[in-house]
C-alpha cells in the first residue's frame, strides 16, 4: 500500500489503454453446433471489422472457415444476425460485400448459390436466418428484396443447392419475417411474422404451414401472437412439438403447441426467456432432447442458466458465474453458449450437462488484468418520475495504485444505451474499465423502455422517448451524487444511436450533465423517420406518436430544433455509411453549436457505418472523448493521447 499514489481523479495511469483494448479484443456471436463439432462468428477490429466463421473440432482444434478477403455478415434490417448456417459440414454463409449466399463444404472455397446478376445492383437480394431442408436439397431463407427500389421486400424463400441458382417464394405478404423453422420430418414449417406499425417486440405472429408436393407450404395457419402479444424463438422439439416464447403474461415465458392447436405453458414465472430481435439467430434455449431444454432468463437484468423438464415443467438452475448468457445451443449431454460475467469478458463456453463442468472455447480477449484495476458493476434501483423505480450497473472509480485526494469526488459518466429496446447487462467489459480505472465512475442506466425487467417496464417507453429515458438517466446521476459517490459539477453522459439520443436529449433539455459524446445519436426524429430504413421505419409510431399525424411531438422532442437551450460541450462521433443515423444528423447539431459559441468537436470516420468496427476508431472514439472531457474539466492526463481539434473552447 505503500506504493499507492495521491492523483486526482481522472489523472490515473491505467493498464487498460484503448490500443489493449482494440488490439486485443474480438467480438463473439452466432453460436452454432453441428453433430460434434463447434461453430461460432468473431468480429475482428483489427482485421477492419470483418466477421469470420470459426470451426472447432472434437480435439481442440480451431479454424477459420471465412477466406480473409470475404466478411460473414449479412444487411438484412440492417443489423444483421443470422449469417450462416451449417449441415452436415455444409456452411452457408452471406458474404458481406455483395449480399449473396456462399457454400462451403469442408475446407474447400466457397460456391456461390445466389446471384443479382443483371439487376444493377450488387446486393439487391439480402439473406438471414437460414436453416437446411434436408428432404428437397434445399435451403430457406429469409430474404429482402431491395431490387424493384422503394420499400424492400421481405419474404421467406426455398433456394435451390444444385446449382441452379432458382429460388421460390415461400411465404409471403407481411412486412417482415424471421425465424423460419422445419418440423424434424419436414412436413411443416413454422415462421415468425409481423408488420408495420409493429416492432417484433411490439407484437408478432407464430405461423405454421403443410408441405405440398411442389415443394411450396399450404394450409397455412396463425396459431399464436397478435399485434399486442411478442413472440420469440420457435423451435420444433426433437419429437415434433413447437415449442415458442411469449409475453402474454407480460414476461417473455415458454409455451408449446399442443396436437390440438391448444397452447401450454411450459414454465410460467417472472423472468425474462426472451431477448428483443434486434439481430437474427438469437436464441436463449436449445433442446438437449425431448426431456430436457437448456435455457436462459434474466431477473431483474441478471441472466441464469437453466435444465427445464418439459414433462414436468420443473426448472433446476444451474450453478455458474455468468449473469449474462446468450446464442444457446445444446446436444446430447452438452450445451454450449456465449457468456459473461461482471469479472469475466465474453467467451464462448461449454458445458457438460452430467457433470456441470464448464470449459472455454474462446475468450473475446485474452488480456490478463489484474483484479486491483477491474470495478464490479453494483446493481442500483433508484427513485424516478411518477414513484416509479429505474435500474442500472455502478461501477466505481477502481485502480490499485491510485488514491483520490481527500475530500474529492469522482467524476461520472453515465451511459444511455441503444435500442432503446435493448439493455445494459453485468459483463467485463474493458470499455467502461477504461474509465473506471482512470478514476471516472461509471453509470450504465436500464431506463424505462430496456429489457430484462418484463413487458410493463419495457412499454414505459411506449409514446415517451425523449422523456423517460431522460428522466431516469437524470434520476440515477442524482441519486449516486446525493449518495456521495459522485462529484455533481462533473456528470457527464454519453450514448449510441437511441443512446445518443437520449444522450442529446439530456444535454439540450435538462440542467444536470455538464458534458457529453453522442456517438452516431439521433438529434432529428423527423429526419429520423423520413430517412431511415424499412425495419425501424415505423418504430417512432409507438415510441412517439404516428407521422405526420404527430409532427408536432417529432419537432418538440428533437434537439436540434433547441440548440439554443444548449449551453455545454458536446463531442460527436459518426460513421459516414451510416444508413440508419445519417450523417446530417450529427452535422447539423455541429453547425447550430458552432453557430451558439458553445464548445463542440466532430469526428467523422469513412467507411463506418451504424457502430464502429475498424480498430483504429474505436481507439480514436475512447480517447477522443477521454481528451474531450479532460479539456472540458481541467484534469491532465496520465498517458498522452492523440488531441481532437475543440471548436469555441
Amino acid at each position: 500500500m505503500s506504493d499507492v499514489k495521491t492523483a486526482p481523479y481522472g489523472s490515473w495511469k491505467s493498464p487498460i489503454t484503448s490500443d489493449l483494448i482494440v488490439k486485443e479484443s474480438i467480438g463473439l456471436s452466432q453460436v452454432r453446433l453441428d453433430g460434434s463439432d463447434i461453430y461460432w462468428i468473431e468480429l475482428r477490429p483489427s482485421e477492419g471489422g470483418r466477421q469470420v466463421i470459426v470451426r472447432r473440432l472434437p480435439d481442440g482444434q480451431t479454424k477459420d472457415l471465412t477466406p480473409s478477403e470475404m466478411n460473414a455478415r449479412t444487411r438484412v434490417h440492417e443489423y444483421g444476425g443470422g449469417e450462416y448456417s451449417v449441415h452436415n459440414g455444409n456452411v452457408i454463409f452471406s458474404n458481406f460485400s455483395d449480399q449473396q449466399l456462399y457454400q462451403q463444404t469442408g475446407d474447400g472455397p466457397p460456391r456461390i448459390l445466389t446471384t443479382t446478376a443483371g439487376r444493377g445492383v450488387a446486393d439487391a437480394k439480402r439473406y438471414a436466418d437460414g436453416i437446411f431442408d434436408e428432404k428437397r436439397k434445399r435451403l430457406i431463407y429469409v430474404r429482402e428484396d431491395h431490387a424493384q427500389g422503394g420499400e424492400a421486400v421481405n419474404t421467406i424463400v426455398g433456394i435451390s443447392v444444385d446449382g441452379e441458382k432458382n429460388e421460390q417464394v415461400l411465404v409471403s405478404g407481411a412486412n417482415f419475417y424471421s425465424n423460419p423453422r422445419l418440423s424434424p420430418d419436414g412436413s411443416k414449417l413454422a415462421w415468425l411474422a409481423w408488420n408495420h406499425p409493429n416492432m417484433p417486440w411490439d407484437g408478432c405472429e407464430l405461423w405454421v404451414g403443410e408441405s405440398a408436393p411442389n415443394g411450396s407450404f399450404t394450409t397455412k395457419q396463425r396459431v399464436a401472437g397478435g399485434p399486442d402479444e411478442s413472440l420469440f424463438q420457435p423451435e420444433w422439439s426433437p419429437d415434433g412439438k413447437l415449442y415458442f416464447i411469449s409475453d402474454r403474461t407480460g414476461w417473455w415465458n415458454l409455451y408449446r403447441v399442443c396436437d390440438d392447436s391448444e397452447i401450454q405453458k411450459v414454465c410460467e414465472m417472472e423472468a425474462e426467456f426472451g431477448v428483443p430481435q434486434w439481430i437474427f439467430g438469437s436464441s436463449t434455449y436449445a433442446f438437449e432432447s425431448a426431456e430436457r431444454i437448456v435455457c436462459t432468463f434474466a431477473e431483474r437484468g441478471i441472466w441464469t442458466l437453466g435444465l427445464l423438464n418439459t414433462r414436468n415443467g420443473k426448472l433446476e438452475r444451474l450453478d455458474t458465474p455468468y449473469t449474462e448468457i446468450s446464442f444457446v445451443c445444446a446436444g446430447r449431454g452438452c450445451t454450449v453458449f456465449r457468456a459473461g460475467a461482471p469479472t469475466e469478458t465474453f467467451s464462448i463456453i461449454e458445458m457438460d450437462l452430467e457433470t456441470r463442468k464448464t470449459s472455454v472455447l474462446q475468450r473475446a480477449n485474452k488480456i490478463q488484468i489484474d483484479p486491483g484495476y477491474i470495478s464490479v458493476a453494483e446493481a442500483v434501483e433508484f427513485p424516478t418520475e411518477n414513484g416509479l423505480i429505474a435500474h442500472g450497473f455502478y461501477y466505481p472509480p477502481t485502480n490499485r495504485d491510485f488514491d483520490a485526494p481527500a475530500g474529492e469526488r469522482p467524476p461520472l459518466l453515465v451511459k444511455s444505451h441503444g435500442g432503446p429496446t435493448s439493455a445494459a447487462i453485468a459483463v467485463l467489459a474493458l470499455g467502461i474499465q477504461y474509465w473506471t480505472s482512470r478514476g471516472i465512475g461509471v453509470l450504465d442506466v436500464n431506463y424505462g423502455g430496456s429489457t430484462g425487467y418484463g413487458r410493463a417496464y419495457r412499454r414505459r417507453l411506449n409514446g415517451n422517448w425523449g422523456i423517460v429515458d431522460v428522466d431516469d438517466c437524470v434520476n440515477g446521476a442524482k441519486f449516486l451524487a446525493r449518495r456521495g459517490d459522485v462529484d455533481e459539477p462533473r456528470l457527464m453522459i454519453d450514448g449510441g444511436s437511441a443512446g445518443g439520443y437520449t444522450t442529446l436529449c439530456a444535454l439540450t433539455f435538462r440542467n444536470v450533465f455538464k458534458a457529453g459524446a453522442s456517438h452516431f445519436g439521433v438529434s432529428d426524429l423527423e429526419a429520423l423517420e423520413l430517412e431511415t430504413h424499412k425495419f425501424e421505419s415505423r418504430y417512432s409510431d409507438s415510441l412517439i406518436g404516428p407521422y405526420p399525424e404527430r409532427r408536432d411531438l417529432y419537432i418538440e422532442r428533437s434537439p436540434v430544433h433547441f440548440a439554443d437551450r444548449l449551453s455545454c460541450p458536446v463531442i460527436f462521433f459518426q460513421g459516414l455509411e451510416d444508413k440508419i443515423v445519417l450523417p446530417n444528423q450529427a452535422e447539423r447539431m455541429v453547425e447550430a453549436l458552432r453557430k451558439k459559441k458553445v464548445p463542440v468537436a466532430y469526428i467523422a470516420f469513412k467507411g463506418e457505418q451504424h457502430g464502429f468496427r475498424r480498430a483504429e476508431n474505436i481507439k480514436r472514439s475512447l480517447d477522443g472523448e477521454l481528451y474531450f472531457y479532460s479539456r472540458v474539466f481541467g484534469f491532465e492526463l496520465a498517458d498522452a493521447v492523440e488531441p481532437v481539434p475543440i471548436e469555441n473552447l
